[in-house]
């Protein structure tokens, strides 16, 4: 095969060059001959269509008919193929250096025009027919599944997500415009659609670079300069005040004082709505007095039903009665011989048996007289057992009777706890400063919950306030250990001028109250005195803060005269 297809190569070079050496009458000559060729093919190709109905789907191609049915019949191989790839280079570089008419007259060969005709109708798109309902169908009406391809790069896939989002959001807009007429074709999901849901949307939005406006950090510096300036004179005022003492009246000032609820008068009282005949702007005609229903006037008089003031006690309290020691040793002495008088009787019937002689080391030759002489050893054995038996008795009777750790505790916390049901008393201390002494600190709040009170602590830095919550016997021993047990004048603090004072602790108020106000006493750090006050008023007792602090205020003002 590769023999022989050298030598057709050559001459098919060679048929180029002798071409190109034509003179114009040869070519005159050729090119008459050729179209008298062209006509009788076409003649006979025409009759063949007509008697076969097969060939007329075939295209013209300037070569006869047997040729053309034997190239559409044979199938190209790829030897075939690679052959009319030469020749038909072979053609394009002739054409190429032909000009004019001659390019035209030369005429691809059977075969190559046979693959090249198979290689355009491989390259050439199938044709898209689609039928009533929007489907892909082939000639012969069978539907065609397209395959969809999927992007998997982030980009391509991005892009997907965005069109969707843009479809949606022109599809609301839609929607929206339509009005009632399209409110109809929504679906559930639009249907029962909840604001309150936030839903992440389907494009997060690109981040873009945010600049500072020109000139706003130097508004900040200009900003925190002028606070400076201004606390430094704030403090040159307050020196100033200091020292003419017009600061504590300031300070006295700035304190709110508790806003009084104004008392709602009714327009009418219920008393009166029993006897008038509608309200009191009603006028009877006849006197031009408020008109009153007569009948609801009798001789009769209505007492008001009684109702038990609010801190009496629900069951009758009875005073213990107190015994002088003389009283008691008689009545020890009277219970004692009806227990022993009983018990004689016990043995006279023969209920029980008589209790063995208490014997002891001093009395044995009294009791015992001459059994005593004849062994005293066995006689002082029995004596000692019998001492050993009754005291062990005695302190078995003692265990018998002590109490257990769990009884102890719940002792000391019925001796403790006491019924605040009838009103709590309530105390309030100020102290000058509490915030750096845990030892103190430690003391006020384990005391207070070992007495099983209530309340809480505010630290300030200028007024700590101590409020504690209780029953008569739990702060007469929490008002020791504050005013007494507690040495607060062995720690020396800073005053508001920056002297170093003693610490103090003062009995600001102390009085009852219908409920408790505080749970289990804690500690709160304010560094606003207006959060303290706010803390108090929550619990209904800003009051005790306005006690407190005023007192502050005043014992300030006197410590820098």
């Amino acid at each position: 095969m590769s023999s022989n297809a050298k030598p057709s190569v050559g001459s098919e070079q060679l048929d180029a060059a002798t071409a190109a050496a034509l003179s114009s009458s040869q070519i005159k000559l050729m090119m008459a001959h050729a179209q008298r060729e062209i006509e009788e093919r076409k003649r006979a190709l025409s009759n063949l269509r007509d008697k076969d109905p097969l060939l007329a789907s075939v295209p013209q191609i300037g070569m006869p008919v047997a040729l053309a049915t034997q190239a559409l019949a044979k199938k190209p191989t790829p030897e075939d193929a690679d052959k009319a790839k030469k020749i038909a280079e072979l053609q394009a570089q002739i054409r190429a250096k032909l000009t004019g008419n001659l390019a035209n007259l030369i005429q691809p060969t059977a075969v190559a025009a046979a693959a090249a005709a198979a290689a355009q109708q491989q390259e050439r798109p199938k044709p898209l027919i689609l039928d009533a309902e929007g489907r892909t169908v082939d000639k012969s009406g069978r539907t065609i599944n397209i395959p969809t391809v999927t992007p998997t790069l982030k980009a391509n896939i991005r892009a997907k997500k965005r069109e969707g989002f843009q479809r949606q959001t022109h599809g609301s807009e839609r929607g929206g415009l339509g009005g009632s007429g399209t409110a109809g074709t929504l679906d559930d999901g639009v249907k029962y659609f909840d604001e309150r849901i936030t839903q992440k949307p389907m494009v997060r939005n690109k981040r873009t670079l945010r600049f500072h406006e020109p000139g706003k950090f130097q508004q900040l510096a200009e900003r925190m300069r002028m606070k400076s300036q201004l606390e430094r004179l704030q403090n040159e005022i307050s020196q100033i005040a200091r020292k003419t003492g017009i600061s504590s009246a300031t300070k006295l000032a700035l304190i709110a004082p508790k806003q009084d609820m104004p008392d709602d008068v009714p327009a009418m009282e219920w008393w009166d709505s029993v006897i008038l005949t509608q309200d009191l702007q009603t006028v009877d005609e006849t006197s031009g007095e408020i008109s009153i229903r007569q009948t609801a006037i009798s001789n009769l008089i209505e007492h008001p039903t009684q109702m038990k003031p609010p801190n009496e006690p629900l069951k009758p309290v009875y005073l213990p009665v107190f015994l002088t020691k003389k009283e008691r040793k008689k009545l020890r002495r009277q219970n004692r011989r009806e227990a022993w008088k009983e018990e004689q009787e016990k043995i006279r019937l023969g209920l029980v048996a008589p209790p063995e002689p208490k014997l002891r080391i001093s009395n044995l030759m009294r009791v015992l007289g001459t059994d005593a002489v004849q062994d005293p050893t066995k006689i002082e054995a029995h004596v000692r057992e019998q001492m050993a038996k009754r005291q062990k008795a005695h302190e078995d009777a003692n265990n018998a009777r002590k109490l257990t750790a769990e009884q102890k505790s719940e002792k000391k916390v019925r001796k403790l706890k006491e019924d605040t049901t009838c009103g709590v008393h309530v105390s309030v201390y100020r102290i000058r400063d509490l915030q750096d002494n845990q030892s103190k600190k430690f003391k006020v709040e384990t005391n207070a919950k070992q007495l099983q009170m209530t309340g809480s602590v505010a630290l300030f830095r200028d007024c700590c306030v101590v409020v504690v919550e209780g029953g008569p016997k739990q702060q007469k021993k929490y008002r020791r250990l504050m005013l007494h047990r507690i040495k607060w004048e062995e720690d020396i603090v800073k005053g508001n001028d920056g002297q170093d004072v003693p610490n103090s602790c003062v009995l600001v108020w102390e009085g009852t109250s219908q409920r408790r106000h505080f749970g289990e006493i804690k500690f709160k750090i304010f560094p606003m005195e207006k959060m303290a006050r706010e803390f108090f008023q929550k619990h209904q007792v800003e009051h005790y803060w306005d006690l407190a602090y005023s007192g502050a205020v005043l014992e300030a003002s006197t410590d820098q005269q």
